[in-house]
């Protein structure tokens, strides 16, 4: 029979999801190396469909690019706030992104030639998509346990992200990732504290066997 983590071990397992959070204040001091080798390393022990570890990870040291990818987030929020319509005002109040502030700015991209990969893909090839959001995953439960914060930005125009990031023809970016030290983590989620959105209940989102005939097909937006 295959062991089971002691009570700490699986404790500490669970305060990691419960704690996780998406960071966008960030407090301006380095990432240890060995801590971001070992976060990484997290991220590529993630499952993936098929084996394929479709994950590129490209850390952004060149404080033109950083400035730059920043720049091209700027615009796709300004142009996100113009799509909310009435929540345009309560949306610019938002902070959305630590990227200047944090130690670590990294770009989790998926890789180029992904058609290749059939194995769990031939009738659904976004599955390439939720196993690099499997690598963020780890890494994000993995900073929290090293006490670090994490952000996943995804306010940016692909096309533009592509150029700057010098991608070959198919790879794609999926993630701008703000990773660093924090003062202190949010104590629910962000866009919960400013009143943005709710955590939706668990039985609205959990049935037994059949899709049940009084839940609706479609829900509300809940950020519209």
């Amino acid at each position: 029979m295959a062991t089971q983590f002691d009570d700490d071990e699986r404790a500490a397992v669970y305060r990691a999801i419960y704690e996780r959070r998406d960071m966008r204040h960030f407090v301006r001091k380095p990432v240890d190396a060995a801590v971001l080798s070992r976060l990484i390393g997290a991220a590529h022990h993630a499952p993936s469909v098929g084996f394929m570890q479709p994950w590129r990870i490209a850390r952004i040291t060149d404080t033109a690019l950083r400035a730059a990818l920043h720049a091209a987030v700027e615009r796709e929020r300004v142009r996100t706030a113009e799509a909310l319509g009435e929540r345009q005002d309560e949306f610019m109040r938002l902070k959305v992104e630590g990227m200047l502030d944090c130690g670590e700015l990294l770009v989790m991209s998926l890789m180029d030639g992904r058609d290749k990969h059939v194995f769990g893909r031939r009738t659904m090839p976004e599955m390439d998509l939720a196993s690099v959001a499997c690598a963020i995953q780890n890494m994000w439960l993995a900073a929290r346990a090293e006490g670090l914060g994490m952000g996943w930005v995804s306010l940016f125009d692909v096309e533009e992200v592509r150029a700057l990031m010098h991608m070959p023809p198919g790879a794609k970016p999926v993630a701008i990732l703000c990773l660093g030290h924090v003062e202190a983590f949010y104590p629910r989620p962000m866009l919960e504290l400013e009143k943005w959105a709710e955590r939706m209940p668990i039985d609205e989102c959990v049935f037994e066997n059949y899709w049940p005939s009084d839940r609706p097909a479609t829900e509300t937006p809940r950020d519209e």
